[in-house]
């Protein structure tokens, strides 16, 4: 059997997709990443969700086990916090009607990303704490609950810098091919001057430009 025959069907056709998008980036064997993307939604005890997730976690469709029914009841839980970041309906359903291990992709893409620039900065530094803020100046971090029980474990910042709700990451992801193709400077120029991707992020949603 060979290596592309271990997956079954719906993670080969996840491979195949993020294979065609990795030609151009640094991800030379998206193998890795989805290997990585299978065990995290393992570990989390999340791979067999149902891909309309989303549906029922807006109530347009009902559960069909008791592992849906309590992971949309754990997201509606943190709907109104999520709501007051600007979540919206259509991030809640492209978030949580995707397949889960596709979910879990998009999460294991960007550790790789994180963890490059990491190794990056610290190789020419030798400062982890330079590094780390860096990293979190450049990337977004995402969280499934309610950014406000994540640990303000970074010196400095506020409760702007803290984790996105997961369902923004489509629209910050567009957001940014589009600041990208009319400026790039310019998209660098508001990245450096915030604490954090992430405050840069809720400042666009408050005033309206994501």
């Amino acid at each position: 059997m060979g290596l592309f025959n271990k997956y079954n069907k719906a993670e080969r056709e996840i491979l195949r997709l993020y294979s065609q998008l990795f030609v151009d980036t640094q991800i030379s064997d998206p193998k890795k990443i989805l290997d990585r993307a299978i065990e995290m939604s393992k570990n989390q005890k999340t791979y067999d969700l149902p891909s309309n997730l989303g549906d029922i976690v807006l109530g347009k469709a009902s559960p069909q086990d008791i592992k849906a029914e309590k992971m949309a009841g754990y997201i509606q839980k943190y709907l109104s916090a999520k709501r007051k970041d600007g979540v919206r309906d259509e991030d809640i359903l492209w978030c949580w009607n995707l397949h889960d291990i596709e979910r879990s992709m998009l999460l294991a893409v960007d550790e790789f990303y994180r963890i490059a620039l990491f190794i990056q900065i610290l190789e020419k530094t030798g400062d982890k704490k330079e590094a780390g803020k860096q990293v979190r100046k450049f990337h977004a971090f995402y969280t499934i609950g309610d950014p406000k029980n994540e640990k303000l474990y970074v010196e400095g910042h506020t409760e702007r810098d803290l984790p996105l709700p997961l369902e923004l990451k489509n629209r910050v992801n567009i957001y940014l091919e589009r600041k990208g193709s009319q400026n790039s400077d310019n998209v660098k120029k508001d990245i450096e001057t915030s604490s954090s991707f992430n405050a840069l992020v809720r400042r666009e949603i408050s005033i309206g430009r994501l």
